[in-house]
């Protein structure tokens, strides 16, 4: 028994192992196995296959049963997740049932997961702005949270290390807030949003919309090629897998890019229970998985360990993680695992109607559009509340079509051609919120999963923080609509609960002290420094720009440094 012992360990050992195959998780896999190292991929969920596996990225909107809509019943079972924007008939597989996938809100919390191949990189918006110094050294200027022990100069060759692979398009604009980066041909801005830019020029210098950058192909064909991608058709039906690769998940480009290696082991129906520490060596030495169909107890075993899991998730396992040396989690010397989590105030949005630009319209599809970098505290303070917000900002003219009257005039008024009608304006904010240490996740003492797995208890809530940021977001935006001449302003406050923006950071955040943070400039946990945490859990604050650039620059970053101190751990 004890030789079977010894050749299932050297059968379950690896060089390297990653926790998720998400955005991280694939960057992780890529960047070791290019780098030679034997490599486990686990996924808890269900393998999907780039293209074979999209079962409805062809289909007409006909050709849906309920033409796109989520069933009554299927909305009521599922609560949480159908409130999210992206899930619809076409992309319903692609995300958890609630029912089969329970956590405990202390404080409501939409928590919207992908269990697959992929994760959410199949589903996610594709946005990829840069951070700058302005949001590194945030918290150290203005008082809250830790400070970063990392600056942008830092990230930049990270950044143009993983723009290049994923393809960005995107503009130069020269924004000390929003650094340049590695671009393709952008896309471009309809006449109604070059209007509302010039207009800021004139009126409101500091502020500006540029086209957002986004995460698709719109050149270099033949570098693209290499990874099996071609361009962007502009179909925006994303979230259902794009048989191009025209937009970057791991399902078409890292992994594939990892497998061609042959270094690369993938392991689906892996749900990790925790992390293995090993007493005498004073290190983790493998994982805990248990089979999600035959419950089935495993265990790996690598020198350096990733942990990809999503941000919550990536809590949940170093938590559940405990030993004689870590009774509270692995590496929570500091007691502050699970603790000051936060996200992106998205509850606030405008609209109106332009009556000029008549000689203009909107014709086709983009998968992008304005992006108003944050303008407020940038350089210095000058509101009530801390940091700021970004904003999306889209414009669009479309026909209207007249079906008034019955009989004839109904036949007469379907047989006039259709006229555009006016412009329409719309923005959305995206605010940063503040870490506290009360905004926490945590296990549940009794609540367990089907796995044996304790629930995750989530309480996150806003706080007057953000309610001044979205008083002021409102404030500005309609006094720069209305004085640009828009009509119709309507402010809207949805005070949907947090979760929705799902981009959910912290809890094992960076630091410079161990007593103040969970991990070191390079993602190590301190007392634990052959495990690193690389998604959105290492996050030490959330800025106003979209968090997955930065995930895939730090994750590159700290594999790197894995590899060049192998053994030293």
């Amino acid at each position: 028994m004890a030789n079977l012992n010894i050749k299932n360990k050297k059968e379950n050992s690896y060089e390297a192992i990653v926790i998720g195959s998400g955005i991280s998780g694939g960057w992780a896999a890529k960047e070791f196995c290019e780098k030679g190292l034997n490599t486990l991929v686990l996924e808890r969920g269900r393998e999907v296959n780039h293209v074979k596996d999209y079962p409805t990225t062809n289909s007409m909107p006909w050709e849906l049963e309920h033409r796109g809509a989520i069933l009554q019943n299927v909305k009521e079972e599922n609560p949480v997740v159908s409130r999210c924007y992206a899930y619809k008939e076409d992309t319903q597989h692609f995300f958890v049932k609630d029912t089969e996938h329970p956590y405990v809100q202390e404080k409501p919390f939409d928590w919207i997961r992908g269990y697959q191949t992929g994760g959410k990189s199949l589903l996610w918006a594709r946005q990829v702005q840069r951070w700058s110094d302005f949001d590194f050294e945030g918290p150290a200027r203005d008082g809250f949270a830790v400070d970063w022990p990392i600056r942008y100069k830092d990230l930049a060759p990270w950044y143009s290390h993983v723009e290049k692979f994923i393809g960005v398009s995107g503009n130069k604009d020269g924004k000390p807030n929003l650094p340049d980066g590695e671009f393709l041909p952008p896309f471009e801005l309809t006449a109604g949003e070059k209007y509302f830019k010039e207009f800021l020029k004139n009126n409101y210098p500091e502020r500006e919309i540029v086209v957002a950058r986004c995460a698709h192909i719109t050149g270099n064909q033949e570098f693209y090629a290499k990874q099996g991608r071609t361009l962007c058709q502009n179909r925006t039906l994303c979230q259902r897998g794009c048989p191009f690769g025209g937009y970057f998940s791991s399902n078409s480009s890292t992994l594939p890019w990892a497998a061609k290696t042959g270094n690369l082991t993938m392991h689906h129906h892996a749900v990790v229970h925790s992390i293995i520490y090993d007493e005498e060596k004073g290190k983790a030495t493998g994982v805990r998985v248990i089979d999600a169909q035959t419950k089935e107890m495993k265990e790996f075993y690598a020198e350096v360990i990733f942990v990809n899991a999503s941000a919550l998730n990536t809590n949940l396992i170093l938590l559940n993680s405990t030993s004689s040396r870590f009774p509270n989690g692995l590496g929570n010397d500091s007691g502050l695992l699970g603790k000051y989590v936060a996200f992106h105030n998205y509850r606030a949005g405008i609209s109106a109607e332009y009556d000029g630009l008549k000689e203009y319209t909107t014709e086709g599809r983009r998968p992008t559009s304005g992006y108003f970098p944050r303008f407020r505290n940038v350089y210095k303070q000058e509101t009530d509340f801390l940091r700021g917000y970004a904003a999306g900002f889209s414009s669009s003219r479309r026909t209207i079509s007249d079906y008034s009257g019955i009989g004839d005039e109904l036949e007469k008024s379907m047989a006039k051609a259709p006229e555009y009608g006016p412009w329409r304006m719309g923005s959305h904010m995206m605010g940063e919120t503040i870490p506290k240490e009360e905004s926490r996740v945590s296990l549940d003492a009794e609540l367990k999963d089907e796995w044996g797995i304790p629930q995750l208890k989530i309480a996150m809530d806003y706080d007057d923080n953000d309610e001044a940021m979205i008083k002021d977001y409102l404030e500005q935006m309609s006094e720069m609509f209305e004085a640009a001449g828009f009509t119709n302003i309507r402010t809207r406050d949805d005070k949907r609960a947090p979760g929705l923006d799902i981009h959910e950071m912290g809890g094992a955040r960076m630091g410079k002290d161990p007593k103040t943070s969970v991990l070191n400039k390079w993602n190590q946990v301190h007392a634990c420094p052959n495990v690193y945490v690389t998604d959105g859990a290492c996050m030490t604050s959330t800025s106003t720009q979209n968090p997955s650039l930065t995930y895939m620059a730090i994750t590159a970053r700290a594999v790197d440094h894995a590899v060049k101190n192998r053994g030293k751990s």
